[in-house]
């Protein structure tokens, strides 16, 4: 298995990734927004894609979003292909894509919006905390892209102060502070170098 940053040559991918995205949609009954292939052309040839393929077969995929003049950038489009589910490649996507916009963005707010627990908690690993939709980025673009979601209504009654999904957030400037759980960490390592 080989995951990448993307590239043009991986453009013959986009509309099995679209696909993918909108099948999983509908089979798991959840609000992911649609992507047409355009859409995933785009990201692939802006270098804002990971892809993750099994010799010439597509395996998973996600992208790069910035928002509000790179201050925050959104992981969206994370998706597995249903021959590659349960083998932990959603987590591996997630990391690469994660360490790539470090780079890439350096200083900028990651985030991201889900319904899905696996991915709340790959995201929880990774450092990101659950947070209000006032703590993500107020660029009304992003909020455009939930539009074909089937949970858009929720989002326009509220005035995008909530919704059905889970709005969580890597803040780099408090790296290292996740609550009780960065504490114990630190403690437990603490712990770790007074023994040895």
């Amino acid at each position: 298995m080989e995951i990448q940053v993307a590239k043009r040559i991986h453009v013959k991918y986009a509309a099995i990734i679209s696909e993918t995205i909108s099948s999983s949609a509908q089979v798991r009954g959840t609000g992911i927004a649609r992507r047409t292939p355009e859409y995933i052309q785009q990201k692939i040839e802006s270098g804002d894609a990971i892809i993750a393929l099994e010799g010439d077969t597509f395996a998973g995929f996600c992208y790069i979003e910035a928002w509000g003049h790179e201050k925050y950038v959104a992981h969206s489009g994370l998706i597995v292909s249903p021959d590659f589910r349960g083998i932990g490649l959603a987590k591996k996507i997630k990391t690469q894509i994660f360490n790539y916009t470090k780079e890439k963005y350096p200083g900028a707010k990651i985030f991201g919006i889900t319904t899905g627990l696996p991915v709340m908690k790959i995201n929880y690993d990774l450092g990101y905390k659950p947070v209000t939709f006032s703590e993500l980025t107020d660029d009304p673009a992003f909020w455009k892209g939930c539009q074909t979601c089937k949970n858009y209504d929720v989002l326009t009654r509220t005035k995008q102060t909530m919704c059905v999904c889970t709005g969580m957030l890597y803040d780099p400037s408090k790296k290292g502070s996740n609550g009780i759980v960065g504490r114990l960490q630190s403690f437990k390592n603490a712990f770790k170098r007074d023994i040895k």
